[in-house]
């Protein structure tokens, strides 16, 4: 936290230019992507995403080959080229930034279940934001975790932003930092965050019996074993997956009482707190972050620094387009249309100005930083800016 983030990061693109692994002597590795699998952006099978189909195709290619130098300047280097089949797309920019855009949008939707929504979105907190789906993972599905993670680093090294949504507690365990078992469970399942505020905040067993009885009206509790119209709730709870795992052995035999209502309230937390860190799914996107960036970089980076640094900033920020703007000769800042296109933005709303983003270039978000506003050497803009506007192709017409 001593350090200043573009400080931060000037070290870590000088890093990742001193690690590049492909040089210009060895040919980009190519991947073919069928549209058609996808038209209408139904997916009919997650084997067709464009996330398994490239996951597929890039199995076999060592990762040093994807290992390149950050892209900046007209025609950027990229870790792989991406060939549409039946469209005929020019340069190897757009169609990158397209794929990638693509597989955002396929790991936050229901056609791939590497993601999962948070349940605190269930009740209008953190809406719309996902954590790794906690589950034991196959052989397959470690594989694509691991594609996951090269994503990210990929994306690094391209400076490409991804639109993805992930809470805090994912970034966190990525650079390793250990989650808060209050704040971050709040943030990822509040419901559950209350349940076992609850628990805890009882003073006396007329209290718990209360609490129990409302449980039980939920359909959450059974009756007690010894008194048969009394209800208690079992050392059991349901994972975010939706299954019922007892909390301890044998915990669907075991009543929670006034003596063990603090124990069964932390065995709740630590099973989330389990689910949150998700070691496995991890362990498997780290490794594949590891295979594109060195992951010692990570250890500089806060949790919001490392975010910021693989998907940018979630909204458009005009004054950065402003500054990263050319005009094409002939054409002034001062000119009428060209001042009329600038207050058409400004009465955008942030959706509509992602899809003007997404539009221009491809993407829907733009970096946070850019190595240009320092005026060094190595004043190379990230693609695709600056943004260029020409003047109309045709001389008719007002």
């Amino acid at each position: 936290g001593l350090i200043f983030y573009d400080t931060k990061v000037t070290v870590m693109n000088r890093v990742l230019n001193a690690t590049v692994q492909r040089t210009a002597d060895h040919a980009a590795p190519e991947i073919t992507l069928d549209p058609l699998e996808i038209v209408g952006g139904e997916i009919r099978s997650s084997e067709n995403s464009y996330f398994c189909q490239a996951a597929r195709q890039l199995g076999c290619v060592p990762s040093s080959q994807l290992c390149v130098k950050l892209a900046s300047g007209g025609d950027p280097t990229y870790a792989f080229n991406i060939r549409f089949t039946g469209e005929e797309v020019h340069g190897t920019s757009g169609s990158f930034r397209h794929f990638l855009w693509q597989v955002c949008k396929e790991l936050q939707s229901s056609s791939l279940s590497l993601l999962l929504l948070c349940p605190s979105s269930a009740v209008n907190k953190n809406k719309g934001k996902y954590i790794l789906t906690p589950s034991p993972i196959t052989y397959a599905e470690e594989q694509l975790f691991h594609f996951f993670g090269q994503l990210l680093g990929i994306a690094i090294r391209a400076d490409v932003p991804l639109p993805l949504d992930l809470l805090p507690s994912f970034w966190k365990t990525l650079v390793g930092e250990p989650l808060d078992p209050d704040v971050d469970l709040q943030e990822a399942d509040i419901l559950t965050y209350n349940y076992v505020k609850k628990f805890e905040n009882i003073n006396d067993e007329t209290e718990l019996e209360a609490l129990c009885a409302e449980i039980a009206s939920q359909h959450l509790a059974m009756e007690s074993p010894d008194c048969p119209n009394k209800p208690c709730c079992k050392f059991t709870y349901l994972t975010m997956t939706g299954d019922e795992v007892e909390l301890c052995p044998r915990g669907r035999h075991i009543p929670v009482g006034w003596e063990n209502k603090d124990v069964y309230a932390a065995a709740i937390r630590s099973l989330r707190m389990r689910e949150l860190q998700s070691l496995e799914c991890t362990t498997a996107v780290r490794a594949g972050l590891g295979s594109i960036i060195p992951l010692q970089l990570l250890t500089t980076l806060t949790p919001l620094e490392m975010e910021l640094r693989t998907c940018g900033l979630p909204y458009i920020n005009l004054e950065f387009l402003k500054a990263h703007t050319m005009y094409q000769v002939g054409l002034m800042e001062t000119d009428q249309h060209i001042e009329f296109f600038w207050s058409a933005l400004e009465m955008f709303t942030q959706e509509e100005l992602c899809k003007f983003i997404k539009f221009a270039c491809n993407q829907e978000r733009i970096p946070f930083t850019c190595p240009c506003k320092d005026g060094g050497p190595d004043t190379a803009h990230v693609p695709p800016y600056p943004m260029k506007i020409a003047p109309p192709d045709g001389a008719a017409g007002t």
